[in-house]
C-alpha cells in the first residue's frame, strides 16, 4: 500500500477490522508521559538509552504519535536492528500485531505505534518506546525533549486528552546541572533549543517550573525581534518564519525567554 500523503494513523485504525466501532465516552483521565531517566550521566562517547514512559494508569489508548529532540551535535542516535525492538514492553506485550513506523532524522526522531489487535487497548504504567543514544566527546549538559505538539494519543480512532508529557537531562562527562546545558543562571532559569543548528523549526524547553507566564523573543545577528512567542507547559515551537510569515534566513538567532521578571538568553542557528 503507497501511504504517501495519507494519514497514517488513520490506515492503521482501519487496518485492525473493529477498531473504529462507535465513540467511546469521553475520559476524565489523561495520558502522562516521561521522557526516563530524568537525568543521568554518560562518560563521554559512552551509549545509554532513553525510554518514552506512561508513568501512571490513566486514560486507555490503542496507539500514538511522538517526535523526540535533541542536539544532534551532543548526541547520535543509534537504531537498533531491527527497528521493532524500540518498542516498549506496554505496546508489544498487549499485542502481537502494531503498525510501527521509525522515522530517524537530523537531531528529531519521529515515532508512530498502533495496536492492530481489534477491541485491545491499554492505560499504563509501562515502557511504550526505547531510543538508544551515543554522546558526544565532548563534556556537556543537554537534553531529549518531545516536541511540543507532536505527542498524541488515539483510542479507537479518537484523540485521547489531555496528554502531558516531561523531558530528560543528560550530563557528558559531568553532573546534570541544567535542562538545556552548563551551569543554571543565578535565576534558576535556563532554556534549550533542538535541534541546533536546524534546518526547519526549533524547539524551545524552559527549565523555569514556577508558576506564572513565560514568553519567548527571537532576534537576529542585529537585534531585531523577529518573532514572540508563548510557552505552554514550559515548551514552545518556533515555525523558522518571522512575524511577518517569511521564512527566516540561514544565520545565527537568539532566543531570550521571559519568566516572572527574569530573562536568559542563548544564540542558536539555522542552516537552510
Amino acid at each position: 500500500m503507497d501511504r504517501r500523503g495519507c494519514n497514517c494513523i488513520g490506515v492503521a485504525v482501519v487496518l485492525a477490522g473493529g477498531l473504529v466501532v462507535g465513540a467511546r465516552g469521553a475520559r476524565a483521565q489523561g495520558v502522562s508521559v516521561a521522557l526516563s531517566p530524568a537525568t543521568q550521566t554518560v562518560a563521554p562517547g559512552g551509549e545509554f538509552d532513553i525510554e518514552v514512559r506512561v508513568t501512571q494508569a490513566g486514560a486507555q489508548f490503542n496507539g500514538f504519535d511522538a517526535r523526540v529532540s535533541y542536539d544532534a551535535s551532543a548526541l547520535t542516535l543509534v537504531p537498533l536492528s531491527p527497528t521493532s525492538l524500540q518498542q516498549g514492553a506496554l505496546m508489544t506485550g498487549a499485542c502481537g500485531n502494531t503498525f510501527h513506523r521509525f522515522t530517524a532524522g537530523a537531531g528529531a526522531d519521529t515515532i508512530t505505534d498502533v495496536l492492530l489487535c481489534a477491541g485491545t487497548s491499554l492505560n499504563g504504567p509501562g515502557t511504550l518506546y526505547k531510543l538508544h543514544f551515543r554522546a558526544a566527546n565532548t563534556p556537556q549538559t543537554t537534553a531529549v525533549l518531545i516536541v511540543p505538539g507532536s505527542l498524541k494519543f488515539y483510542d479507537a480512532g479518537l484523540y485521547v486528552n489531555p496528554v502531558s508529557s516531561t523531558d530528560a537531562a543528560v550530563g557528558i562527562g559531568m553532573p546534570v546541572t541544567a535542562v538545556g546545558g552548563g551551569k543554571a543562571p543565578a535565576s534558576g532559569l535556563a532554556l534549550l533549543a533542538t535541534p541546533n543548528p536546524s534546518r526547519g523549526g526549533v524547539a524551545f524547553a524552559s527549565s523555569w517550573r514556577a508558576a506564572g507566564t513565560e514568553s519567548l523573543t527571537v532576534r537576529d545577528v542585529a537585534g531585531r525581534v523577529v518573532r514572540t512567542l508563548a510557552l505552554v507547559a514550559h515548551k514552545v515551537a518556533w515555525d523558522g518564519r518571522l512575524d511577518t510569515g517569511e521564512r527566516a534566513g540561514s544565520g545565527i538567532y537568539f532566543a531570550t525567554l521571559h519568566a516572572e521578571g527574569r530573562s536568559t538568553t542563548i544564540r542558536f542557528s539555522l542552516v537552510r
